[in-house]
Formats: C-alpha cells, structure tokens, sequence
C-alpha cells in the first residue's frame, strides 16, 4: 500500500465524523469551528450539521494526521498551517492559541471533474462572447489575474481558463498547497515547503518562483498572489513570460491593481511608488472579477483590461464586460448576467498581427469595431 494510500484510510479513520460530507459531491467546504459546531457549504450555502466530534483530543488527533500528511508537525507554538488531503482538498487549521472557538478546521473539497469554460458557458456562469474573449487573451499570450473573493470560484475559474494554453507549451505552477489540476502534458507544479524543528529548510513562493525562471518556462502560473512575490511575478510579466496568470483576493478589478502594489511593497524593495505602478499597469492585461451571489451561485462578473496610468498616476481599467441586473418588477424574478459595456479592446491590432481570427459578430466588434455589421445584426439584418 503506497503512502497515500495509507494517509487516506488514517486520515478518513480521525475525519469519521465528517465523513459522509467529505463523501458527498453536493458539499464544497467543510467548516469545523471546535469539536461541536461544524458547517457545511452545500450548493453555495452554508448549513449547520449535526456533526460533532468526541473531544478535544480526537479534533487534535486530527490535525496532526493532516499536518503529518504534508511534512509538518504541530509543536506548542503552531498557530495556523495549510495543508492538504489525499485526493487533493485543501485544508487550513487555526490552533486554539489563536482561537477563542478551539481548533478550527476548513476542508475545501477537491473538485473530482474540472470544469472547463465551456461548462462555465452552459451553467450560465460565463457568456459565449465572454468565453471567446477570454480564448482570444490566452492565445495572445496576455497575463491576466482571476480576482475575486473567499469561496467566490478563483481556482475553479483559472483552472478553466489554463485549458486553453496550447499543448505544446512548458508550463510552471506554483502554490502553497496544490489545488490546481493542469491537463496539458508539459507541467512542472512546485509547492512550498515549512521549515523543520530547528527552524530550517523553508522554501517559499518568492523562492520557487526564482527557481522557475531559470527552468525555460513558457507561462508561469501562481496559484494565489499573497505578498512580497508579487514584485516579482510582475517584473517576470514584463521581461518576456507573457500569458502568466495569478488569482488575488480582490472586490473589483481596480481593488485588484491596488492589492498588487500592496503586495509589490511587501517585498522589502526599495522601489518608487510610482515605479510599482508603472509596472503593474505594462505588466497585467486583463483582469477577470468571479463573484458568488446572494442565491450561492458563482460567475464572472467583470472583464477589464488595464490601461494607461491617468494624468494623477492613478490606475484606470477598461471595463470590456460587465455585470447587468435584469428584473421584470417582481426582484425573485431578477437576474444577474455578464454583458458587453460597449467599449472596445486594446488587442485588436496585435489579434490582426499574429493572424488570430474572432468567431463571434459581437467579439468582433469588440475587437476590431465592426460597427456596421453589429448594427445589422442588431436590426435583425444579420
């Protein structure tokens, strides 16, 4: 019996009484808040179960098998850690020096089946014209950042959008703890590494990400921008590695480019502000918002390409996409839908350059401003 293997019937005995969610296709988190208080998300809502464990020590016993599994150890002064299960969930732990609750565990539950951005098309979590744009972006090798907030979809999200890299390209992943599933051939994934006992032997994103670089990599892929790495991501964007991509945790694109330089900052580079937001602005394309809506459904909202700095050296986004409420009167009945803004793109020129064709009338317009056929297809001509 392999190692996994062996993790998997331990880890399952110390997790029996969540079992059954951790079993359960419907249920996307699992969220233990001490022995007796845990939660589930189920269909994007959360419910509070039944569920409950024996006691201080069998929640511990727990925690420890989950660190064990990745090469880390609980000790007195273990706070927090991320981890992992053996079929790939991602797991997060709050000690009770940290919290008033008793330990706490979240479960994010590994997706069995990928989505892809067609199946984002036919759950009407992503428009055709939408999906298209995003096609055309990847193929011209833009760097992008999937921004949303916790549970909003992020990783679901770049995991669709990374199946539309080319097979015939080299691909480097890096994260904290491994979630994203790459289907092309060509795909080194590098996950950090915690110190030991004495302090030693911690790799971090920044240090991966440096090790990437000298490994001849067509994209670079950074599961989640977290701090002083993104300095680096973003000056890797503007020397050569187009079509890298990234996930923050951000409200709005603009929020998106703000949190960037936060990170940027972080870096302990002494750089001009106004340098960081040079950078930023030559180095991310596009940004593309996923929400989670009040009914628990999760869809792209917003698609912006970045522009220019403003005169104020302030960063400016050009909305391409963006969210529209429909309602017929009666709010049950409203809906929420990804529409274009009117606005066109700025790649049109580079799409016509490399040869690059758009399919759809709309996708046209938007990138090459086909104003007179549009107008046709709107009066019914077309």
């Amino acid at each position: 019996m392999d190692r996994d293997a062996i993790f998997n019937v331990t880890l399952r005995r110390f997790l029996e009484p969540v079992g059954e969610y951790l079993d359960d296709d419907r249920v996307s988190e699992i969220m233990i808040n001490g022995i007796d208080e845990i939660y589930i998300e189920r269909y994007g809502m959360l419910e509070k179960t039944a569920a409950r464990f024996e006691d201080d020590e069998k929640l511990l016993a727990a925690a420890r098998n989950i660190a064990q599994y990745t090469n880390k150890r609980i000790t007195p002064l273990t706070a927090r850690f991320d981890s992992r299960l053996p079929d790939g969930s991602r797991v997060h732990v709050v000690m009770p020096r940290c919290s008033r609750q008793g330990l706490c565990i979240s479960i994010r539950k590994f997706r069995r089946a990928n989505f892809s951005l067609e199946d984002l098309v036919a759950s009407a979590s992503l428009t055709p014209e939408a999906k298209e744009y995003i096609e055309l972006i990847v193929a011209l090798e833009r760097n992008l950042l999937v921004s949303g907030g916790t549970g909003s979809g992020k990783t679901s999200l770049l995991n669709a959008i990374s199946g539309k890299i080319p097979e015939t390209e080299r691909v480097i992943v890096i994260e904290d703890s491994s979630e994203l599933q790459l289907q092309q051939p060509h795909v080194l994934s590098f996950e950090t590494a915690w110190p030991d006992r004495h302090g030693q032997g911690a790799v971090s994103i920044r240090d991966l990400f440096h090790s990437a670089l000298r490994m001849r990599p067509d994209r670079i892929i950074i599961g989640e921008c977290r701090g002083g790495e993104a300095l680096d991501l973003i000056q890797a964007m503007t020397s050569g590695h187009g079509g890298s991509m990234s996930t923050l945790h951000a409200n709005t694109p603009l929020d998106a480019l703000n949190r960037l330089e936060t990170m940027a900052l972080m870096s302990a580079v002494e750089i001009p502000l106004i340098a960081i937001r040079a950078q930023i602005v030559s180095a991310i394309d596009v940004i593309i918002q996923v929400s989670r809506l009040s009914d628990g459904r999760r869809m792209v909202t917003e698609i912006s390409e970045v522009d220019a700095l403003s005169a104020e050296n302030r960063y400016q986004v050009n909305q391409i996409f963006g969210r529209v409420e429909t309602s017929s009167g009666d709010p049950k009945n409203s809906a929420v839908k990804l529409a274009w803004s009117g606005r066109h793109s700025f790649f049109g020129e580079q799409l016509k350059l490399h040869g690059i064709a758009a399919g759809a009338r709309l996708t046209r317009e938007i990138f090459f401003h086909e104003e007179k056929e549009l107008q046709m297809v709107n009066s019914g001509v077309l």
